[in-house]
């Protein structure tokens, strides 16, 4: 009977005690999924400025002191319009300035999120959302920059930072691609087990924010995207407040999006609309 008692206390001690140790790992562990980071070294750079002279290598300094690292290319005219560009999860400015060779008669901008390349500081949704505010600010009220005439395009992650921007400032329109509702939704499929809406800390909720934005926009969707399901992508536009336009890329994935036929040349319609 006492042995029988032992081992039922011991299956239930490690029913418990198994769900809080994964429990625990994914709430510790979720900014190194969710930021994953990306490094940039000095030959990178240099060659960068080399093979893109129009390319202004930048320093900003946000209010509360950090340091972000960057890029600017500018167009040519007195008052061009700007796009700014939200990268993903594991994407580095440097390697994002050849963007600008696909944006005719249009400025592009790309900062590295806290953290990120030589930016300083450490990544979160808050200080992510508080950046973008700072840089669109300082960049729509420079003179050569048409304030009404910023776009903001985001690829995964920065599809959340694309939209929360659109929310708080009026843009002429919006680019996303493999946007997802909430990175709480995301992760409820990926962890269904979980109770992910008690864990998260940077949700990133897209879908509250939509039916708020007037601006145009223009979402780009992989079909074969297993990191960011199509059905995230369009609950956020169903539920966008402006006109809405989707281009989906059959045999496309999270990853191979960027390189399919015609997606340069959907956004640069877009971009000519406007």
């Amino acid at each position: 009977m006492k042995k029988r008692r032992y081992l039922m206390a011991t299956v239930i001690g490690v029913v418990i005690a198994v769900p809080l140790l994964v429990y625990t790992s994914l709430y510790l562990m979720q900014e190194r999924l969710l930021f994953a980071g990306a490094d940039v070294d000095a030959e990178t750079i240099e060659r960068t400025g080399r093979e893109y002279p129009d390319a202004e290598e930048l320093y900003i300094s946000t209010p509360d002191g950090t340091r972000l690292h960057g890029w600017f290319v500018r167009a040519h005219g007195k008052r061009t319009p700007l796009l700014i560009y939200f990268g993903g999860n594991n994407e580095e400015a440097s390697g994002l300035v050849p963007i600008s060779r696909e944006l005719e008669g249009w400025s592009f901008l790309v900062m590295n999120y806290r953290g990120y390349g030589r930016s300083e500081g450490s990544p979160s949704e808050k200080d992510l959302f508080k950046d973008a505010l700072f840089i669109h600010d300082l960049f729509a009220h420079r003179k050569d920059i048409d304030p009404g005439n910023i776009v903001a395009m985001g690829r995964s992650l920065g599809t959340g930072v694309a939209v929360y921007l659109a929310s708080r400032r009026p843009l002429r329109g919006v680019v996303l691609v493999s946007p997802y509702d909430s990175i709480t939704e995301v992760a409820k499929e990926r962890y269904p087990y979980a109770p992910v809406s008690l864990l998260i800390k940077h949700p990133f909720d897209s879908l509250s924010r939509a039916p708020l934005i007037k601006a145009p926009l223009l979402t780009l969707v992989a079909a074969e995207d297993r990191t960011v399901t199509p059905e995230h992508s369009m609950r956020l536009v169903e539920r966008w407040g402006g006109p809405a336009k989707v281009k989906i890329f059959e045999g496309a994935d999270h990853g191979s999006i960027v390189s399919s036929e015609g997606y340069w040349e959907s956004i640069r319609g877009f971009l000519e609309e406007l």
